[in-house]
């Protein structure tokens, strides 16, 4: 019986002793796990820190293992500086803007080239600056020269443009003070700058963008930016020919006089023509702020007395103090005032002159740029 109870005494404190050893195996595994857990959130802490201690414990780690790639050394990219974003940002806006330009909706224009002339028909296109003195035909009056073609005498012309002109521009009227219109619409100019032209070419265009018309274009541009009421009739009074030209065109100006009585200025713009040969044209020319313009003659006409003239000083007194103010803004752009007799609708109106922007020798682009700076002259002296 002692045995048995003894035995039943051993056989218990085993059990205890076992129960013990899994209840302190379990609190170890447990204590490992919270340790594991609470070791790497340490750790973590430690790397983020940028403890020393991490990265000595993560010297043992294996290659290539998850531990060695978080132990290496994080070197954080280098930010390039501010002045470099920018450029690169306007190198960038600049580049899709070029590209937006080298790759426009619709095919660029080829460049105009002079067509080839047989030497043939090739003539000379002689660059002149028409100038003078004063002194026998040449009367001067301000910055301007007067031709005197007629029998009045030097001092009488001085004398008649001693006293002003009545003419002036509003830049405050809603209503047309300017008639620009062209008697010689289908005039035309050298479409190069060569040197040398076509002994067939005729000068003449029924394209309004390539006769007088685009030349009157370019002065009324100026006029109406500058607050001047213009009217730019665009009628080709020369087509189909010359003859009865001045009689259709005096038509135009009547009607328009009557439409409008607020005109004051009519402006009858030519294109003259200089050929001392068959083989030679002139291109009168002078250089305003470095470009090429066409020169500029304005034709006033006098009265011999058949002619129903009775205004033609006054109209004189216009064509001078135009011509005046021309050269004082672009001295060289304007040829002496051809003081002739000559009527050419001037009879209508003491404001009425006929104006010869270059000659066939000039290109259309001259005498446009002419036609602009007429128009600075004009509006200058008459809103004084």
């Amino acid at each position: 019986m002692k045995r048995i109870g003894q035995r039943r005494k051993n056989f218990s404190l085993k059990i205890k002793t076992k129960a013990f050893d899994f209840i302190a195996f379990s609190a170890r595994v447990a204590a490992f796990f919270m340790g594991c857990f609470l070791g790497i959130g340490a750790f973590l802490k430690m790397a983020e820190s940028g403890s020393d201690f991490f990265y000595y414990a993560m010297a043992f780690a294996r290659p290539g293992s998850t531990a060695a790639i978080l132990s290496e050394p994080f070197e954080p990219e280098e930010e390039p500086p501010l002045s470099t974003v920018f450029e690169e940002e306007e190198n960038g806006a600049q580049n899709e803007a070029q590209a937006e330009i080298s790759a426009p909706d619709e095919p660029l224009k080829a460049e105009k080239v002079p067509p080839e002339i047989p030497e043939s028909r090739r003539g000379q296109v002689t660059e002149t600056q028409y100038s003078a003195s004063e002194g026998g035909i040449y009367v001067a009056f301000g910055s301007a020269l007067i031709k005197n073609c007629t029998s009045h005498s030097a001092e009488k012309i001085k004398t008649k443009l001693s006293e002003s002109h009545s003419l002036s521009l509003s830049t405050e009227s809603e209503k047309p003070q300017v008639l620009i219109y062209h008697t010689h619409a289908t005039e035309g100019y050298e479409a190069f700058d060569a040197g040398f032209f076509d002994t067939e070419n005729t000068w003449r265009s029924t394209d309004k963008t390539e006769n007088m018309v685009a030349v009157g274009e370019a002065l009324s541009a100026v006029l109406t930016a500058k607050g001047i009421g213009v009217i730019h009739d665009e009628t080709l009074h020369d087509d189909p020919g010359y003859n009865g030209s001045y009689g259709r065109s005096a038509v135009t100006i009547k009607e328009h006089m009557e439409e409008n009585p607020s005109l004051t200025v009519f402006l009858d713009l030519h294109r003259d023509a200089i050929e001392p040969s068959e083989k030679e044209i002139i291109k009168p020319t002078a250089v305003v702020n470095g470009k090429k313009a066409a020169q500029i003659m304005i034709i006033s006409g006098c009265d011999n007395g058949k002619m129903n003239m009775p205004d033609y000083w006054k109209n004189l007194r216009f064509a001078a103090a135009l011509a005046s103010r021309l050269e004082e803004l672009y001295p060289g752009i304007t040829r002496p005032v051809l003081f002739d007799y000559r009527k050419y609708n001037m009879d209508l109106s003491p404001g009425l002159l006929l104006i010869e922007i270059g000659a066939t020798g000039n290109t259309l682009e001259e005498a446009e740029y002419s036609a602009e700076l007429l128009g600075n002259a004009l509006v200058s002296v008459l809103t004084e």
